[in-house]
């Protein structure tokens, strides 16, 4: 779990992945660039479809409890096939437009690899942040 100020470089890390000791049984690497967006999640998720007039996000104010994150992290590691996982998260007061995360798994097969980055987002959304919207 990384906490860098600004995201991190995803060719830095591709190059990263494919030199580290999991390289030769990583067949693929997926990642997930989460990014703060105008439209409500609510409005999104389709769980918002019977309110009023729409309201725009303006800005998020994005925290995450990190041992759950390491936690969640670990999980995947184990998942069957999945030889890398590296996690970016932002924190604090984010605008439209800002990164909120950056995933990174690597495995043999497509199907474990698009398993274990679907889980490990999940699991991080669902368990791990606090994701406050604000209205514009």
């Amino acid at each position: 779990l990384e906490n860098a100020t600004s995201m991190p470089s995803v060719d830095a890390w591709l190059r990263e992945a494919k030199a580290d000791a999991s390289a030769p049984v990583c067949g693929m690497y997926l990642t997930h660039n989460g990014v703060v967006r105008a439209t409500p999640k609510a409005e999104v998720r389709g769980s918002d479809w019977r309110r009023g007039p729409r309201h725009k996000v303006g800005s998020m104010v994005f925290d995450y409890d990190a041992q759950k994150v390491r936690s969640a992290i670990e999980a995947t590691r184990a998942m069957p096939g999945i030889g890398y996982v590296r996690v970016w998260l932002a924190s604090g007061e984010l605008s439209v437009g800002d990164d909120i995360m950056l995933v990174l798994i690597g495995g043999d097969i497509r199907p474990h690899v698009v398993d274990a980055l679907q889980a490990l987002v999940g699991t991080i959304k669902n368990e791990c942040v606090s994701e406050v919207e604000c209205e514009a």
